[in-house]
């Protein structure tokens, strides 16, 4: 276990969905306290007792409500399906302040998700922005990586672009990144969010193409 694993608490809310568990999984498998946090706290609570066996015991993981996960977190990640983004940020913005939130959400609009359609702000980051306030940082990250490939044993060839409002936030995310087992880019301000965002429904497209269920990116020719 890392010192940077000892000293941070990761909430995910939302946490009983497929990315969020795929995310819950690889923290906890390293180390890291993981709060589940949901709507429903008996769900949260089922989630993290199956994330638990499936480690064998050994991981530090618990459930409760998206508030009380927000309240208790050093880094909060946010894997909710569109529709219930804006309610549920603003329902723990009280306890975001001085916090890094980690947006993993995409906005898809059923029944067109291979269409990229953007809110008026922009892209979801810049929502949570709008409604967060200056107070709270907004980082945009693990929008093209499957949760199958989470939750494998697997190395993952997919990489992770990383965006958001300070370069300090970004690295601490793509610290999270690396200790998930994963690569990661520092893809710039928050703006550039609506492209990783928008690729989710370029892969989503490709899968429904040629058949596949985990199409992800990989950055080549970096630093050559």
């Amino acid at each position: 276990m890392s010192d940077e694993s000892i000293k941070q608490t990761i909430a995910i809310l939302g946490g009983t969905g497929n990315e969020g568990k795929g995310l819950a999984y690889r923290w906890a498998k390293v180390g890291f306290h993981v709060i589940i946090g949901s709507r429903n706290p008996k769900k949260a609570l089922s989630t993290a007792e199956e994330l638990s066996i499936r480690l064998g015991g050994r991981a530090f993981i618990d459930g409760t409500s998206n508030l009380d996960a927000a309240k208790r977190a050093d880094i909060v990640v946010l894997t909710i399906p569109y529709p219930f983004h804006q309610i549920t940020l603003e329902s723990v913005r009280s306890v975001l302040k001085g916090k890094i939130l980690v947006d993993v959400t995409v906005p898809l609009v059923p029944p067109k998700i291979t269409i990229v359609q953007m809110p008026s702000a922009g892209s979801a980051a810049q929502e949570a922005c709008q409604v967060l306030g200056n107070n709270t940082e907004v980082v945009s990250a693990f929008h093209t990586i499957s949760y199958k490939q989470l939750l494998t044993e697997h190395s993952i060839e997919s990489e992770v672009l990383v965006c958001g409002t300070s370069k300090h936030a970004r690295e601490k995310v793509l610290n999270l990144v690396t200790a998930a087992g994963l690569i990661g880019w520092d893809a710039g301000p928050v703006e550039n969010s609506v492209v990783l965002e928008g690729l989710t429904s370029v892969l989503i497209g490709i899968n429904r193409e040629y058949g596949g269920t985990h199409a992800g990116i990989k950055i080549t020719g970096a630093g050559e």
